[in-house]
């Protein structure tokens, strides 16, 4: 159950800088600034639910992997950030830096 807490936090940890960025925006600041508050707080209450059977670095390498990922990802799809190839492998790397903390031991 650790392992899915972890996973949800760090899609919560996605949802904050999203929020703040859609605070940019005249129209939405309250609506962003209210959805990275939220979001904050859930990642940060499913982070200290998995640091429960889950190692401290272990955690929040993995919670701050995926949350810079996707948020990259998220960057590139809905508002219009850069997607170079350089870019791309630098998130791969995250990515398997978080795989190889998963599977060694």
């Amino acid at each position: 159950m650790a392992w899915l807490y972890l996973l949800l936090a760090g899609f919560f940890e996605i949802g904050w800088p999203v929020g703040l960025k859609l605070a940019q925006s005249q129209s939405y600041r309250a609506l962003g600034v209210l959805i990275a508050v939220v979001c904050m707080g859930i990642s940060g209450t499913l982070l200290w639910m998995a640091q429960k059977q889950i190692p401290i670095g272990t955690s929040y390498a993995i919670w701050t992997g995926i949350g810079a990922a996707g948020t990259f990802l998220v960057g590139v799809q809905f508002f219009g950030d850069s997607a170079s190839l350089g870019r791309y492998f630098g998130v791969l790397l995250i990515v398997s830096g978080v795989i190889m903390l998963k599977v060694a031991r």
